[in-house]
């Protein structure tokens, strides 16, 4: 189950990389939650409650784009739900 959501997620962090109207400094916050995201080494909760901190800084930021920002809080939402 944590898996799928991973993949939730990436699948929105690439949507987010690919997409030159999003500045450079969220993209590259997308890009190292991504890798985050697909350690393996890691527990599940603690991969998610990393990327969770920096989805959550870059989704204040004033200057990303609002359909950005709904993706990033599509993420978040996902990523809440992760579980041991």
């Amino acid at each position: 189950m944590n898996q799928d959501i991973f993949d939730r997620c990436n699948q929105i962090l690439q949507h987010i990389m690919e997409d030159t109207s999003v500045p450079r400094n969220i993209r590259r916050a997308a890009e190292k939650s991504r890798d985050i995201l697909s350690k393996e080494d890691q527990e599940p909760t603690i991969r998610a409650s990393t990327v969770i901190s920096i989805l959550d800084e870059i989704s204040n930021d004033p200057n990303i784009p609002i359909h950005a920002r709904t993706l990033i809080w599509n993420a978040l939402s996902e990523l809440e739900s992760v579980r041991d």
